[in-house]
């Protein structure tokens, strides 16, 4: 693909998709009008990129209860988080990227809920054959990927624009706790954390709860 039809596959105007990628507005204009090529190995990085980011985080609707699937362990059953997400883990196949509130439970900014029923993935669409389980995507950058207590999980700032791109059918409180959590731990500051450009206008409302989210 060309730079302009990665873009518009996105639906990015140039000033996004330069913001996305971070990649000089300027550098854009060129490499689209012909004044300046990219160098194919850049190329090939942003179209791999563009790919993933058109594959992944989709809006899905919510699993139902269905017993011909297997279940998932039981959160109630299991001390701690990172106990019981290693015990999903097992069952899904070691592959998996926990998303969403399971990533945010991950990094120790969620405690999640004693009655959690779905799990949010990035993995093979195979992991479906369990109840419960929501497939974000096949494919994931390793760039938004971190590893701890031997589970992979989104980063926080993937796992916001995941939570924008879902928003619909998500429950907001994990991901207002877990930025406001940021905030006050990070010297009371949102730096370090970015989102898609799309999502931008959200992330500074979401922002703004999470300053008073402990207030209540």
């Amino acid at each position: 693909m060309e730079i302009r039809e990665m873009r518009t596959r996105l639906g990015d105007t140039q000033s996004e998709f330069a913001a996305r990628y971070n990649i000089p507005f300027r550098t854009i204009q060129n490499w689209e009008t012909g004044a300046r090529k990219p160098s194919e190995y850049i190329l090939n990085l942003l179209e791999k990129q563009v790919k993933e980011d058109l594959i992944n985080r989709k809006t899905m609707t919510l699993p139902t209860y269905d017993p011909h699937k297997k279940p998932l362990p039981k959160r109630s059953e299991y001390i701690g988080a990172t106990t019981w997400l290693k015990a999903v883990r097992d069952c899904l196949g070691g592959n998996i990227v926990f998303a969403l509130d399971e990533a945010l439970m991950c990094q120790g900014r969620f405690g999640g809920r004693s009655d959690e029923y779905l799990v949010w993935i990035y993995g093979d669409d195979s992991a479906a054959r369990f109840n419960g389980v929501v497939v974000l995507g096949n494919q994931i950058s390793d760039y938004s990927v971190s590893e701890k207590n031997g589970l992979r999980y989104t980063d926080l700032s993937r796992t916001v624009s995941d939570a924008f791109a879902n928003e619909a059918i998500l429950d907001m409180q994990g991901i207002t706790e877990a930025v406001s959590r940021y905030y006050y731990a990070n010297g009371e500051s949102f730096e370090g954390l970015s989102v898609a450009p799309e999502y931008q206008d959200r992330f500074e409302k979401l922002a703004e709860d999470a300053l008073h989210y402990y207030e209540s």
